[in-house]
């Protein structure tokens, strides 16, 4: 692992090294917690940083270190749920799109296209108004903002891969349409879908935050960066570091992973490798 590391650029290696902590921390965050997240105490409200408490307190006295530890979970959660509910339904309305009856495509590449056409964060606001808040929600709603990202995607790349010779032998001995996708389509369209799967993570944490940001996602107590962020301006004149800290760590972690796409990208395309 060490030597794959000192093989990457350094900023893809500081990105990896980066996301790996924040994978980890969002697995075993509670343990690290030297706080209580929720334990409210009056007496130390809005306080800087100091031995006792590193990165200070927020409004209601709770360890802002803590709740950064803790608020990563649902973050990584919706995040990665909501990609993986975006690249299944969306490859396979691309395949479809692709492959699939002329009527049955035009109605799916059509949609898509009108989805497209919309902010994803206008979409999500107007999905999640008529959903109770919470991680499974964000999940579902976040998910099927991106689906028709990976819908395009998807029918672009499968159609082109349809006009190689190895689909075309295929066909010509008779091969069902499944065996066609699941053993020449599937295969040869992945690395497009890799890439985007991990620049829909980074757009699904900065949604998240948004949404949380604006009292729409997560709900109180349980922390989140972008509901952090949303409650730190009110208090931003007092105690300027309780909106500095999630902030930085929300830029860092969407940073570290476009820079991975970025160098997914050049790694699984010939043409830009050199």
């Amino acid at each position: 692992m060490t030597l794959f590391l000192l093989r990457m650029r350094p900023a893809v290696a500081a990105s990896a090294l980066l996301l790996a902590a924040v994978v980890a921390i969002a697995i075993i965050g509670p343990a690290l917690a030297p706080y209580n997240p929720y334990e409210i105490q009056h007496l130390k409200v809005n306080q800087p940083s100091s031995p006792q408490h590193w990165l200070g307190t927020d409004e209601f006295g709770r360890d802002l270190l803590s709740r950064l530890l803790i608020g990563i979970r649902p973050t990584v959660m919706v995040a990665m749920g909501a990609t993986v509910i975006a690249a299944a339904f969306g490859t396979f309305l691309g395949i479809v799109g692709a492959y699939g009856p002329r009527l049955v495509s035009f109605g799916i590449m059509r949609s898509v296209d009108i989805l497209l056409a919309f902010p994803p964060i206008l979409l999500a606001l107007l999905a999640v108004g008529f959903w109770q808040s919470g991680v499974v929600s964000l999940m579902a709603v976040i998910g099927v903002v991106y689906t028709p990202h990976f819908a395009r995607i998807a029918q672009s790349s499968t159609l082109q891969v349809m006009q190689q010779e190895y689909v075309q032998a295929e066909r010509s001995m008779g091969a069902s349409p499944l065996r066609i996708v699941f053993r020449a389509i599937l295969p040869n369209i992945l690395s497009p879908l890799m890439v985007q799967a991990t620049l829909t993570i980074a757009a699904a944490i900065l949604l998240e935050s948004g949404l949380s940001f604006l009292g729409l996602g997560i709900v109180p107590p349980e922390p989140s960066w972008g509901q952090m962020i949303g409650t730190a301006r009110s208090y931003l004149s007092i105690n300027p570091m309780y909106l500095v800290w999630p902030a930085l760590c929300l830029a860092m972690t969407v940073l570290a992973i476009n820079i991975i796409g970025d160098y997914l990208r050049d790694l699984l395309d010939p043409r830009l490798r050199q």
